[in-house]
């Protein structure tokens, strides 16, 4: 794999963990705690959503570099919503 995909998915994927973060602040795990989470989910996101989205090539076009992002945010936004609701759960 190259390195450039994986590095547009894991900042992405970041992002993603902290708008979900901020989006749903009862399950925020803070700055830190979101990057990490949705850096972990975006390079997971990337890997499996992004050959479903059409960027199993990796192609480094506008529309692979927009798939790389897609799928790295949402795989961030999701580990971090995922780890989010388990904190709440055992904290209880």
């Amino acid at each position: 794999m190259e390195l450039l995909p994986l590095i547009i998915q894991l900042i992405s994927g970041a992002l993603g963990g902290n708008v979900a973060g901020g989006l749903l602040k009862n399950l925020s795990l803070g700055t830190v705690g979101n990057s990490l989470a949705g850096i972990v989910g975006g390079g997971l996101g990337g890997q499996l959503l992004g050959p479903l989205l059409g960027a199993a090539g990796g192609g480094m076009d506008l529309a692979g570099i927009l798939t790389q992002v897609a799928s790295g945010g949402v795989g961030g936004g999701v580990l971090m919503v995922i780890i989010g609701i388990l904190k709440s759960m055992f904290a209880k």
